[in-house]
């Protein structure tokens, strides 16, 4: 985690604030925390508005006793942003800066919406869009930020440094809906207890690159990418290897709610060595997914349908799902990476070992 977002401020300026009160919202690489006061006073300044992305240790606001002087000479000025053949300061977003500088666009000529005429990210791309020459009016825009940022820079990560490799199986679920019936337990739950046991038999799945080595892991903690009205979360579903079908379809249904709600603890969205998608509520056949890194794979669930297969040499209508794995082929090779999904499938499709 390099920078992160103020979400909203709880307190205004001139309030007075006690110690390990929430102060502000700040939406971080993977959810949304509080902040709390480090200490009692009046919030004298706020430097960083609503919105806006800052670096990591970038000061948020000044906090002072309530008889203490204080003036705006005391607020450090932002580091100025110079332009080329000119001395002028620009005060510009983190996110407005990195965009200007890929695209090779001079702040002094972006006109600033945010507080005090502050650039941002958003002033940037329309900049951009009107230089270019484009006709088309635009309806709305969304600004990219909070999960949906972060997860837009981990799937750029993810596709710049880890070569995706995908494969395929249909595999019949007849044994496991016969499961779910009798457990009410769901369908994401009996695939993570799948995979979970998987893993431990296929340790090289269950890894991670770090510069010239693999990393086996120990733990064996599976994701489960959550869809929020702010983007893709991944709750971690710690040791499912040792866990019971009940506990881990209690425990995504537990951190899919805290998901929804942005409540989510750092230890619940952290630690992941794998992780399962499961777009199949939404009718999909097949998709192909991305890894979430620094892990070395991920499975995607398609939705369930019936069809005729041939049983016992007889052709029935069965209900049958398809399941893709998408791999690093730096970490695992095609044969392995197939091995495991197989064992996923013959786990499913059986039953007797979830």
């Amino acid at each position: 985690m390099k920078e992160g977002t103020v979400g909203k401020w709880y307190k205004k300026e001139g309030e007075t604030i006690e110690k390990g009160e929430p102060l502000v919202e700040v939406v971080s690489e993977k959810a949304t925390y509080d902040v709390e006061a480090p200490s009692a006073g009046v919030l004298r300044k706020i430097l960083v508005q609503e919105g806006v992305d800052v670096p990591v240790n970038e000061t948020l606001a000044i906090i002072t006793g309530p008889d203490e002087a204080f003036t705006e000479t005391e607020v450090g000025a932002e580091a100025p942003e110079t332009a080329a053949g000119t001395e002028e300061r620009i005060m510009a977003s983190p996110a407005a800066k990195r965009l200007a500088r890929e695209r090779g666009v001079d702040l002094v000529l972006v006109k600033g919406t945010g507080p005090e005429g502050r650039i941002v990210e958003s002033d940037v791309g329309k900049f951009i869009e009107e230089a270019s020459g484009a006709i088309a009016k635009v309806k709305e825009r969304i600004p990219l930020s909070g999960f949906r940022k972060v997860s837009a820079e981990r799937v750029a990560a993810s596709f710049r440094t880890a070569p995706h490799s995908t494969i395929a199986m249909e595999i019949n679920v007849s044994k496991a809906a016969e499961l779910h019936n009798k457990t009410q337990g769901s369908y994401t739950a009996i695939l993570v207890k799948a995979v979970a046991k998987a893993l431990t038999e296929h340790p090289k799945i269950n890894s991670t690159l770090d510069g010239d080595q693999i990393k086996l892991f120990e733990d064996v903690n599976v994701g489960v990418a959550v869809a929020t009205e702010k983007g893709l979360v991944v709750p971690v579903i710690r040791n499912a290897d040792k866990k019971s079908l009940e506990e881990i379809d209690l425990a995504i249904r537990e951190l899919t709610e805290k998901a929804r709600q942005e409540k989510l603890a750092k230890e619940e969205v952290s630690g992941g060595t794998f992780t399962v998608t499961n777009l199949g509520m939404y009718e999909v056949d097949f998709f192909t997914p991305i890894i979430n890194p620094p892990e070395a794979g991920i499975l995607g669930v398609g939705r369930i349908v019936e069809k005729p297969l041939a049983v016992e040499g007889k052709i029935e209508i069965v209900p049958t799902m398809i399941l893709t794995l998408s791999y690093d082929h730096r970490i695992v090779d095609g044969a392995p990476a197939a091995d495991f999904l197989r064992r996923v499938k013959e786990i499913v499709e059986k039953a007797s070992e979830i």
